[in-house]
């Protein structure tokens, strides 16, 4: 009899998905199963990361900033402090130039008014992501390969590719190659293309890397404080190093009332 509902719950252990639709491998059952201790739980690759950056403690705030110092190709490419709702429903960034972006969950605007749009809309949304990336894998629409080890930087990583159902984000034929440090558990890397104002065949052309180092704890949850930026391919990892970002003053917050909202004299930035 027990070795039947044993039989029973693996059944049932292996019919299920996660909510990102990732493959989960069952354990196996033990003599304990037919007594009524259910099995161990096992984490996904996804789960897996976000367990190690602590994405509980995370999401129990309502809000972190962050300044951020972004160069490509030796030039400064953004200044700015970056605020976000860990559910990434509003984000702000003030730029050191005077001008802010705000998402406050349905629009994009730039303030004041007479601020340059180029760019303000890719800026709001890709520099939170890469920050909160640990915290968003197991997001609504996310679909995860069987991970498998892969090339990084002459070394060999646990590794699994992202991808999005339609209509998830602004860009949904994004796609995410992630690496997992296979000692501490962190995100190592993530490879990318970016299809925001392209069709993905030309995206695809030229992906590229993103490089997480230096891990701070901040109130129990772990940080990158550098990015590094990188070409890459499939095959080798790592190409030449194009840009850097350095990460400091990371902080949770309890946002007033209307921070997210979008300020008076903007004008709003369309896809």
């Amino acid at each position: 009899m027990k070795k039947i509902i044993a039989l029973f719950l693996i059944a049932s252990i292996v019919s299920c998905k996660n909510s990102s639709e990732e493959e989960r491998i069952p354990v196996e059952a033990d003599n304990g199963i037919g007594d009524g201790a259910g099995p161990p739980q096992v984490l996904s690759f996804s789960e897996n990361i976000e367990e190690a950056h602590n994405k509980a403690a995370f999401k129990m705030k309502e809000a972190v900033s962050f300044d951020i110092q972004l160069n490509f190709g030796g030039s400064e490419r953004l200044k700015a402090k970056l605020a976000m709702n860990t559910n990434s429903s509003g984000i702000k960034i003030e730029k050191n130039n005077g001008s802010t972006i705000v998402f406050d969950g349905s629009e994009v605007a730039i303030s004041p008014d007479s601020s340059a749009t180029d760019g303000a809309r890719f800026d709001i949304f890709t520099w939170q992501y890469f920050f909160a990336m640990p915290f968003k894998l197991t997001d609504p629409g996310t679909v995860w390969e069987k991970s498998s080890q892969r090339k990084l930087d002459s070394l060999e990583y646990p590794s699994s590719k992202l991808t999005f159902k339609s209509n998830t984000g602004d860009s949904p034929d994004d796609w995410y190659v992630v690496y997992q440090d296979d000692k501490s558990k962190l995100l190592k890397a993530a490879a990318y293309i970016v299809t925001f104002g392209t069709d993905k065949s030309k995206a695809e052309e030229n992906p590229h890397a993103i490089m997480y180092s230096d891990y701070n704890t901040v109130e129990d949850v772990s940080f990158a404080t550098t990015w590094s930026f990188h070409n890459w391919n499939e095959e080798s990892g790592l190409g030449e190093k194009i840009g850097e970002a350095k990460i400091s003053n990371i902080q949770f917050f309890q946002p007033e009332e209307n921070y997210f909202q979008i300020p008076e004299n903007s004008k709003e930035v369309k896809k």
